[in-house]
């Protein structure tokens, strides 16, 4: 990786709006720190930011094509104060573009989405990286069925943009049994599944990285971690951006009773 390669990386962004939720703000107190230390991280301040969500899906690849993203508040039972939380990153129409090109290059196409806008997963994060919202944001979904190998090359396709001052951040968790959090008998399966993940992303050799990524399912307490993967996809993306830079964990944070991990790649 040069100097002026930007990583990339995957957060686990955890539960809904946390910043703004009295106890919860305490709790993620780590994750929260260690967010807005990110940006010193990076070669530089991004021209912009390619945000996959494990909390959009799409029946092909989509890219939010606004110049002005909504919010889109898709969480449940939160206080009501978190139902106009604002966060005025600017989109980015052009990085909507070049994202389409590159995908179309490698044969895969993608919609265009002028409606999406930013759920948690992206607001928060990046909102403790950039509070000033001044750093504009494209959105990239996912395609249902959720095909590892599939995901990892579209993130290939996606590598070039690490020359172009963009930063590639996937945004989901290493753990997320929305049953499990908070019940100590989640701890030892979301700590086996962690260490799992972090023996995958950080192989020297990136095929066997990727096999690993891709045979997920395999791990220790894989379906007790994931029931469904939408939250472990984006690192898939990530991961096949990074190309043969090798993945390091940048911290764990221990939250509800289990390990909440995020990587960088390069």
């Amino acid at each position: 990786m040069t100097a002026s390669t930007f990583p990339t990386l995957f957060l686990s962004h955890g539960g809904g709006p946390w910043p703004f939720v009295d106890g919860m703000r305490e709790m993620f107190a780590k994750t929260a720190r260690e967010f807005a230390a990110l940006p010193a991280r990076l070669p530089q301040r991004p021209k912009a930011v390619l945000v996959i969500t494990g909390h959009w899906e799409a029946a092909q690849f989509s890219v939010s094509t606004s110049a002005h993203p909504p919010m889109d508040y898709d969480y449940y039972g939160f206080p009501a104060h978190t139902y106009s939380l604002q966060y005025p990153a600017p989109g980015s129409p052009e990085l909507a573009a070049r994202v389409t090109e590159l995908l179309a290059a490698g044969g895969v196409p993608c919609r265009p989405d002028p409606a999406r806008g930013y759920d948690h997963g992206t607001f928060v994060p990046l909102g403790l990286m950039y509070p000033q919202a001044d750093v504009p944001i494209v959105l990239l979904s996912m395609k249902s069925g959720y095909d590892a190998a599939e995901h990892i090359r579209v993130g290939q396709m996606l590598a070039p943009l690490r020359q172009e001052g963009v930063l590639i951040v996937g945004s989901g968790l290493t753990y997320h049994n929305m049953r499990g959090f908070g019940n100590p008998a989640s701890t030892p399966v979301a700590a086996a599944f962690e260490q799992y993940l972090n023996e995958a992303v950080t192989q020297a050799d990136a095929a066997r990285r990727n096999q690993l990524l891709v045979n997920w399912q395999s791990a220790p307490k894989a379906r007790l971690a994931h029931p469904q993967e939408d939250h472990l996809i984006p690192l898939m993306v990530v991961a096949g951006a990074a190309g043969t830079d090798r993945g390091a964990r940048i911290f764990v944070d221990h939250v509800l009773a289990v390990d909440m991990g995020n990587y960088q790649f390069g």
